[in-house]
């Protein structure tokens, strides 16, 4: 699905190099910064209104378990680039059945449905009639569960569809890109009883399933601290004229902040305990200039291309501070558009030692040999994840190192054994806030924004 965005909105430019401030200007900005983040509690920016409490919330879909049922049987709308490597991670799990393909690009459908006969399944129906037909899809009475690969500004529609037919939805990053939408992703999971869940691969990972499994056996002590982060040079990417450069680069002209929060934030809200007994309370954010998409620009697209009428405000680095109800703090970083190898930070400060993540390794209170850091390896054998241990010689070829099969096979494994997912649709629309709220802290001099309580105090946090 190709359809760029259209949101539009006001956007005041920073003063340019050449502009001066005067002393008094100086001191009014400082001082309007500094009233900003003094603000008490009950000052914080709200980036939207809380739901009318004369309507009653519907009961919680926390600790909700699936179905149980002998197969999974899957539908899975946009088989491009990512809704392919889905198909083929379905294919190898044992109790999953994919039973309908969606594109807007016949040519996306046809090789995937394709795959299922090799494999020995019927071949699945197909929808390519237009960017809507996962409407028709979502009223088939052999799907369990919806998953969308689409673009970002689809995963709403289609999760919404979904769940209105009496489907359980799934989603890749990040579920939603307002913070309406994150409550109507809520709303109608409550309201329907369907799961919506987010995806995200990135807690699957070994390293992040193995620091999970030390912080709750209690090696670290008390969690204070973890960094997050998004930090991928996708500027060849975002430029391209097929795929995601048809619809990615978009948001960086009309939209700013902290885009592409969740694989980051995913296994950082794991090991902090958040919807088990914390949660996010407010959130700061601040950016850099941008520079990057203008610089690729220059040197790689020929001045005849429409790409030079594209204007570019996102900041290159952006750089958002979360606070927990319980007073622990998080860096939430992301870049794209800058020459760096890959990261997501993926690290932790507590009371007991430390984990600092690319590369991976350890420095423990106490430990032999004094104050560096140790390697992972020494780590393994106690405290690898079950699901590593027992499925990691499978998934190692698998995509993303492993850790889309391990995402993969634990889905059907809860479907069909009636298990609550891992995760819900609080946690997908608070792992997919960042981007609106660190927006708002942006529009508004790096203000603190408050989180939304998507649970509605049904996550109680434990002081």
């Amino acid at each position: 699905m190709t359809r760029r965005h259209r949101h539009p909105r006001g956007h005041s430019p920073s003063p340019s190099a050449g502009a001066s401030l005067s002393r008094r200007d100086l001191l009014k900005t400082a001082g309007l910064a500094g009233a900003a983040l003094a603000l008490p509690a009950a000052d914080l920016l709200a980036a939207t209104p809380p739901p009318d409490p004369a309507l009653a919330a519907p009961a919680t879909m926390m600790g909700v378990p699936f179905e149980r049922r002998d197969e999974a049987r899957i539908a899975v709308v946009g088989v491009g680039g990512r809704g392919s490597s889905v198909v083929g991670e379905l294919l190898g799990v044992e109790g999953a059945r994919i039973t309908a393909l969606c594109d807007v690009v016949p040519a996306h459908v046809q090789p995937a449905a394709a795959r299922l006969p090799a494999k020995g399944f019927p071949a699945p129906a197909q929808f390519i009639a237009g960017e809507r037909d996962f409407e028709r899809l979502v009223q088939r009475d052999d799907i369990d569960l919806v998953y969308t690969a689409t673009p970002w500004e689809w995963h709403v529609p289609v999760c919404l569809a979904a769940m209105k037919a009496g489907k359980h939805a799934a989603t890749e990053c990040p579920a939603a890109m307002t913070l309406d939408d994150c409550w109507e992703l809520v709303k109608t999971s409550e309201a329907t009883r369907r799961h919506c869940l987010q995806l995200e691969n990135c807690t699957y990972g070994f390293n992040e399933m193995l620091v999970n499994t030390m912080v709750k056996a209690g090696v670290f002590g008390d969690v204070l601290y973890a960094e997050a982060a998004y930090i991928h040079d996708l500027r060849s990417l975002l430029f391209s004229d097929e795929g995601e450069g048809l619809w990615r680069r978009a948001p960086h002209t009309t939209r700013e902040g902290n885009f592409y929060p969740t694989h980051g934030l995913g296994p950082v809200s794991w090991y902090l305990d958040i919807h088990k007994g914390d949660r996010f309370d407010y959130l700061v954010s601040m950016a850099t200039p941008e520079h990057g998409l203008s610089l690729w620009r220059e040197a790689h697209v020929p001045k005849s291309s429409p790409k030079w009428a594209e204007k570019y405000i996102a900041g290159d680095i952006d750089t958002s501070l979360i606070r927990t109800v319980r007073g622990k703090t998080i860096l939430l970083q992301h870049t794209v558009t800058c020459p760096t190898p890959y990261s997501r930070l993926n690290s932790i400060r507590a009371t007991k030692g430390v984990f600092l993540d690319y590369p991976p390794r350890f420095y423990l209170d106490g430990q032999k040999g004094g104050e560096q850091f140790v390697d992972i390896d020494g780590f393994k054998a106690d405290y690898t994840h079950p699901l590593w241990k027992q499925l990691g010689a499978v998934a190692s070829g698998a995509g993303h190192g492993g850790m889309d099969y391990i995402m993969a096979w634990r889905l059907v494994q809860c479907m069909r054994e009636g298990l609550p997912p891992d995760y819900d649709v609080y946690d997908a629309a608070a792992w997919s806030a960042p981007w609106p709220l660190s927006e708002t802290s942006l529009r508004h001099g790096s203000a603190p924004v408050r989180f939304p309580d998507f649970t509605r105090g049904a996550a109680k946090v434990t002081l």
